[in-house]
């Protein structure tokens, strides 16, 4: 099996450090899987990191059935604050301390 990568997203640089999501195919100890890590370039150091995720090759239709089942509408922050509400039964970190 050759690695393969799908395609790559710019996520962006910071005090001089280019990042890049990844997306391929990549064999790990003899099993295949889908491979979504984040790609540093910078001075020091040009590789992979340790931030990323793993989807074994027999889960993946499970995930892409969940990745499928987003709406473009469910990627629209609710509100003018932008950020998304607090899990069911959980209060968002704001509301949890109080202002003195």
């Amino acid at each position: 099996m050759t690695d393969k990568d799908i395609g790559k997203i710019n996520k962006g640089e910071y005090q001089g450090t280019s990042t890049d999501i990844v997306v391929g195919i990549r064999e790990y100890n003899g099993k295949v899987g889908v491979d979504i890590r984040e790609f540093t370039t910078s001075d020091k150091y040009t590789g992979p990191t340790k931030k990323g995720l793993r989807i074994p090759a027999e889960k993946f239709a499970e995930f892409k059935s969940m990745i499928n089942s987003i709406a473009q509408n469910d990627l629209k922050a609710s509100g003018d604050s932008g950020s998304s509400p607090a899990p069911k039964g959980q209060k968002k970190f704001d509301e949890d301390i109080p202002d003195y």
